[in-house]
This record gives C-alpha cells, sequence and structure tokens, in this order.
C-alpha cells in the first residue's frame, strides 16, 4: 500500500498550497505593496520580508443565495407609524437598508499578513531578466544537467525502478523455465498415451518420476533474482553557460549630494539583489568615479563617502580597459548601467557620449543610464543632451527623482520580453 508523508515546513492551521493561491490571486495588490516598502526602506533591508496590507474590499468575494421572492405584507411589533397597506419609501442612504452612519454597525478590517524573505524577493523580481542575454558555448563548460539515462543493474535503492525489475524477472523465468515447461508437458503427455495403451508399471513410473523431476526444475527457478535489479540512471550532460557581466558606474563628485546618492545606490541594491538572485554565472564590476575612476569592492562601493570633481569619461574608459582585460566578448554578455546627475563640465559629455558610441556599445548587450534629478526638474543636463545623440536600440536612458522611481524604472529596464 503506497503511504505519502509529507513533510512540508507548514505552520499550525497553514496550508501552503492555499497561501500560494492566495498570492497569485491578489500578485498585483501585493506588488504595489512591496513597491511602497521598498521607497520606505534603508539599503541595508531591502532583501527582507514585511507585512503586507490589503485592502477589505479587495478579499470580499460575490456570493450567491436564494431571496425570500414575492410579495410580503408584515406589521411589525411596535409599530406606531405604518398600516397594512401602506408603501415604505425608499431609504435614501442607497442600496445599503438605511444606510451606514459613521460609528455605527459592524466593519470589517484590511487584510494584513507577512510575506517571508523568499516570498518577498519572488514577487519583487518576478518576470525580470537580462535583455538579449546569450548563452556562449566558448571556453571551458563547467555546467552540466542532469538527465535520464536509461537504467543500470546497481544504484541507490531510492533509484529502483519497480516495473522494469519484474519485466526484467520475467523474462528470465520464461527464458529459464519455457524448455522444462514445454517437456514437462510433452512428459504429461507420454504418460496418458501410455496409460491409455496399458503399458507396465515400471514404464509408467518412470515417466512419472521424470514429470516430478521437470515440475522441480521449474518450482526452483526464482521468482525474483539480483541478476533482475533495474535501477534509474541519470548523467551529466554539459551545456552552453550563460556568463554575464555587469558593470556597475556610479557618480560620486561633489555634485552628487546624500539624496541623489542615496537613490543610484538604491538603484544599484536592487540590481545587485536581482542578478545575484537569478543568475549563478553573472560577475558584478563596481566603479566609481570623481575626476578619476577605480575599481572598487562592494562594501567600498555602497558605504564609501569619497567626493571630488567629475569626469564621466574616466569612468568609461576604465570600464573598457576592464572589458578588455578580463571579459572578451565572445565569451562574456556585458552590461552596463551607469548613474550619475549629469553634471559634466566642458567638452567632457560630448567626448563621452562619442566614447561610448563607439568602443561600450558595440560590446555591449544592453546599457542602462540612470540619471538623478530633483523633483519637479525637467531641464536636460549636459550628459543627458550628450547621450540623447546616441541611437542603439539597447541603449536606455531614464530619470529618477525620488524613490518611487527606482522601482518602476527597473522593471522597464530589465522586463521580460516576449518571445
Amino acid at each position: 500500500m503506497l503511504q505519502i508523508v509529507d513533510r512540508r515546513l507548514n505552520g499550525r492551521n497553514k496550508s501552503a498550497v492555499n497561501r500560494e493561491r492566495f498570492l497569485r490571486r491578489y500578485k498585483e495588490r501585493i506588488r504595489e505593496a512591496v513597491k511602497d516598502m521598498i521607497g520606505e526602506r534603508s539599503i541595508t533591508d531591502m532583501d527582507k520580508g514585511g507585512e503586507v496590507n490589503i485592502p477589505a474590499r479587495d478579499v470580499s468575494e460575490p456570493s450567491f443565495r436564494h431571496g425570500r421572492g414575492g410579495d410580503s405584507e408584515t406589521v411589525h411589533p411596535g409599530n406606531r407609524e405604518f398600516v397594512r397597506g401602506d408603501t415604505i419609501p425608499r431609504p435614501s442612504g442607497g442600496s445599503g437598508g438605511a444606510g451606514r452612519r459613521p460609528g455605527t454597525g459592524d466593519a470589517v478590517d484590511d487584510f494584513v499578513f507577512s510575506l517571508s524573505r523568499e516570498e518577498f524577493l519572488n514577487i519583487f523580481f518576478d518576470d525580470l531578466e537580462l535583455p538579449r542575454l546569450a548563452r556562449s558555448v566558448m571556453g571551458q563548460i563547467e555546467q552540466r544537467k542532469w538527465t535520464r539515462a536509461g537504467f543500470v543493474s546497481t544504484g541507490a535503492p531510492c533509484n529502483l525502478s519497480v516495473v522494469r525489475t519484474l519485466r526484467t524477472a520475467l523474462a528470465r523465468r520464461i527464458a529459464l523455465s519455457g524448455s522444462v515447461a514445454e517437456h514437462s508437458r510433452e512428459a504429461q503427455e507420454r504418460l496418458e498415451q501410455a496409460r491409455l495403451e496399458r503399458r507396465p508399471d515400471e514404464e509408467l513410473a518412470a515417466i512419472e518420476a521424470e514429470i516430478v523431476i521437470l515440475e522441480s526444475r521449474r518450482l526452483h527457478v526464482p521468482f525474483l533474482d539480483e541478476l533482475d535489479l533495474r535501477y534509474r540512471n541519470v548523467a551529466g550532460v554539459p551545456q552552453p553557460v550563460a556568463r554575464a557581466a555587469m558593470f556597475c558606474l556610479m557618480d560620486v563628485s561633489a555634485s552628487m549630494d546624500e539624496a541623489r546618492k542615496d537613490l543610484a545606490k538604491r538603484f544599484f541594491a536592487l540590481l545587485y539583489l536581482f542578478l545575484t538572485r537569478k543568475y549563478e554565472r553573472v560577475e558584478l564590476i563596481f566603479i566609481r568615479h570623481t575626476d578619476d575612476a577605480e575599481e572598487v569592492d562592494e562594501q567600498t562601493f555602497f558605504h564609501d563617502t569619497r567626493s571630488g570633481g567629475t569626469v564621466v569619461l574616466s569612468a568609461l574608459e576604465l570600464a573598457h580597459r576592464v572589458v578588455e582585460e578580463r571579459f572578451p566578448c565572445a565569451q562574456w554578455n556585458l552590461y552596463f548601467a551607469q548613474a550619475s546627475d549629469g553634471d559634466a563640465f566642458g567638452s567632457d559629455a560630448g567626448r563621452s557620449a562619442r566614447f561610448l558610441e563607439q568602443n561600450l556599445l558595440p560590446l555591449a548587450r544592453h546599457f542602462a543610464y540612470i540619471e538623478t534629478s530633483d523633483a519637479g526638474d525637467a531641464r536636460a543636463s549636459s550628459l543627458w543632451a550628450g547621450y540623447q545623440t546616441v541611437a542603439k536600440a539597447h541603449f536606455a536612458m531614464r530619470r529618477v527623482a525620488q524613490r518611487a522611481d527606482i522601482y518602476p524604472v527597473l522593471r522597464e529596464l530589465f522586463s521580460r520580453q516576449a518571445a
């Protein structure tokens, strides 16, 4: 008898299936709540779970029931205004009877529940992917996909194939006992013929002894032998590896005040979570620049307080040198994300735009430029005006003025493309 033991980690009075169904049903409302939570959090708390509030009107469900129907004439006890046959005027409070006045009647509170870290990240990064990601077969292939590879005679008990084992055992019994069974039938026919011909008892006894020996041989064929065991086999098949490198370029000059740096760091923090969660083979290169650029680690990129002048071209040139030295475009999918306030001095904006168009965009799968600006400020910066001359399908520019803009911009830049 088959017994199934459910060992999923459900809490008391909770069902994982019902929870998943609820999350699918109210996904849009939950996504809006997640978007609001992201705008209020610090950078260090980006990947934590949280509580989601869904209004009661969105949780209520329509229902069908049988009404009384027909006409009814009833005079209730204590009535001093109406008599039988009077028509009651329609209430002025709408379809809810006498209407609901503030502070009276029952109310339904909003539905509040908690999202775990995994559920939060799944909803947050749903339908996001790196655009134009190509799988490269060049270089050393380390990734393997485990697939079914027939059956073998040895293996772990958990991989035992009962159907294939019984089929092999049946074939073995037919092969070993088939001829014996045939000889036994022939001996039975000879015995019946000898009895009809009334042959001597010695001849009959010899035939009966032969039948006993044949039946004993047939019965001694084992039902299941160790040679019959068959186990499901899996083998590792080399798969093309999708390797990607994301270059994060951030302006940390004096014109980038704390509010703008916070916006840039929040964008890169979300981008970092997205890449590390959805892709295994992604290298992140952090480059910050003032009047000169330097490659730094993650801790320095997000938490250091360096400031200075602004030369955007230095960051682009450093990124190009790193690509030539460590990330050949024939083996890597190259992506770039740049955040700046667009404040470039002199000819730096035009030189940066030309360098970007001639050297980086031919190598890149996608280049995203994020410009931090003040709310309500629609003026085009010098760098924005220079980048507008770059007309490439895989080059995108967006403005971010407040925390609430970061999540929509991230979804626009890395939304899943229709096949």
